[in-house]
């Protein structure tokens, strides 16, 4: 009889059950709504153990890539733990081992976990001003290629947590962070498939890993990089764009600039507009957005009306505190 750990206790699920009706018979409390694989509302994450195919039938890849299931349909096979709320997460210390600034309003600090810390580049983590103050940062770095974990911070008006790294973080410093989460990443597979990424602003460092990872593993398909900025000086990363264009021919830059007149190999107007028109087919694409709020929902619904598939749209909206 398969056991299943959850919350640092162990039940037994009886044999042909589900994993939600199995824990439901031990008084777990578990969300759930169709209870047949549609709606997604019991969807848990695997930390342990092997996860039956049919129980991630319908997620994106990057839910799978994170072990992540439907509990409705999941016939456990073996021993199992799972975790039901990504909030419920490990904080870590990490050393200030490099800052740097990137443009007047965007800074780059590299921090160094004090233990073993795995990520996928373009995921987001939590760092934490204190224990009731906390923002989230997507991550620019590439775990198998970088040693350190590499933030881009803006400085937002009024910002309780950005302000404070941009005046406060000195060198060998120690701040917490939580480990990394969200579902804005490369997965192999289809190495030949065409990739898309729009970003705004600071959102260019997840971007810029996610193509370095997709580099690292192997993607030949076109990669076509659009970076937006009200003002030139908002573009920064061409001096490390640039040597890998030139590494790997299928990779293209474009940074497009809305209030002024954008720089010879780049574009003036709106990020959104200019990578849709020059790639006005999506069909079969791959699709990453990053950056406002406002302009990724509008990307992602702009993408999709280009003829790309919702389950190939990956999207981290920074959100407003």
């Amino acid at each position: 009889m398969p056991t299943i750990v959850v919350g640092g206790r162990a039940y037994e699920c009886p044999p042909g059950a589900t994993l939600l009706e199995g824990l439901e018979a031990h008084g777990v409390p578990m969300r759930s709504s169709c209870r047949a694989g549609s709606c997604q509302s019991c969807m848990v994450r695997a930390v342990s153990g092997d996860v039956p195919e049919a129980a991630q039938a319908g997620l994106k890849a990057t839910l799978r890539a994170r072990n992540y299931l439907l509990a409705c349909v999941c016939r456990p096979t073996g021993d199992m733990e799972i975790v039901t709320d990504d909030d419920a997460i490990t904080r870590v210390p990490a050393e200030v081992v490099e800052i740097g600034e990137l443009t007047p309003d965007v800074m780059s600090i590299r921090l160094r976990p004090e233990a073993p810390y795995e990520y996928r580049a373009g995921q987001f983590l939590r760092l934490y001003r204190d224990d009731q103050t906390s923002r989230c940062y997507s991550l620019a770095s590439v775990c198998e290629l970088d040693r350190d974990i590499e933030l881009h911070v803006t400085r937002v008006p009024q910002g309780q947590v950005s302000n404070w790294i941009h005046e406060s973080a000195h060198l060998g410093q120690t701040m917490t962070i939580s480990e990394a989460t969200g579902n804005c990443f490369y997965v192999p597979g289809k190495p030949e498939q065409p990739i898309l990424l729009v970003g705004t602003g600071s959102g260019l460092g997840s971007l810029l890993g996610i193509v370095r990872d997709a580099l690292r593993q192997g993607h030949t398909g076109p990669i076509r990089l659009y970076h937006g900025t009200l003002r030139r000086d908002g573009l920064y990363g061409a001096d490390r764009i640039a040597p890998l264009a030139h590494e790997h021919p299928n990779l293209r830059y474009v940074p497009c600039v809305l209030r002024e007149e954008a720089p010879p190999e780049g574009s003036q107007g709106s990020v959104v507009q200019v990578a849709l028109t020059q790639n006005q087919d999506l069909t079969g694409w791959r699709v990453f957005l990053c950056g406002d709020a406002n302009l990724v929902a509008g990307a992602k619904r702009e993408a999709f009306l280009a003829g790309a598939s919702m389950d190939a749209i990956h999207a981290d909206p920074f959100l407003p505190s």
